[in-house]
């Protein structure tokens, strides 16, 4: 452990990045979580609560969600949650009830983490790997796009995407619409797209498909 609460919001503070990955696990151990996995990620495009996916993703060895990891029903969302991707604030009481074994970081915006994720099992996801999917997309990537580069990277076995329509129906934890987020939903459409041309472990299923 890096050290405790005052260190945290010191290195916080700074932007201390050497610091603040004191407190995450390894890459290797993220990494070797993922080793011969079937993964349900799971994004918060609002159709997806159209469908009745729910029992096939809770079926996965691994479920990721992403920030708020809205659940508004078992049936099209299930209920599993095993690791938790935040590029948002949380509150301790919100992380506590989804409690997740894993919190990774995702955001850029580090002064952003809260103190309850650091408490956790925790990755810190390098701020390099950000800067080079942000220059690959011209564009700030989102959580969701992140985690797939990070799933494409591991020795994961299969890997499921539920609740990606890249903001056709926009996200159900907030009421933004595409031009008022900071993203290029087709640019990472695209990426998407060649990557499943690319990799066979990958499987889109398409919310409302």
């Amino acid at each position: 452990m890096a050290g405790g609460w005052l260190g945290f919001r010191l290195a916080r503070a700074w932007r201390d990045e050497e610091r603040l990955a004191g407190w995450s696990i390894a890459e290797a151990a993220m990494l070797a979580d993922l080793t011969g996995k079937r993964v349900a990620l799971v994004g918060n495009a609002r159709a997806l609560a159209e469908g009745q996916a729910g029992a096939e993703i809770d079926g996965h060895d691994l479920v990721i969600r992403v920030n708020r990891a809205p659940m508004p029903s078992a049936a099209s969302h299930g209920r599993r949650i095993d690791w938790l991707a935040l590029a948002v604030r949380i509150d301790a009481a919100a992380l506590a009830r989804l409690d997740p074994k894993l919190v990774l970081w995702m955001s850029h915006k580090r002064k952003r983490l809260p103190w309850a994720a650091v408490q956790r099992r925790f990755y810190l996801y390098p701020q390099g790997d950000i800067r080079q999917l942000w220059a690959a997309l011209a564009a700030q990537p989102t959580t969701g796009l992140m985690l797939i580069d990070l799933l494409a990277r591991s020795q994961v076995a299969a890997v499921d995407l539920y609740g990606f329509d890249f903001f056709a129906s926009r996200s159900l934890t907030g009421s933004r619409t595409a031009e008022k987020v900071p993203h290029d939903f087709a640019a990472e459409r695209g990426f998407v797209e060649r990557l499943l041309a690319a990799d066979p472990r990958f499987a889109w299923h398409r919310p409302g498909g």
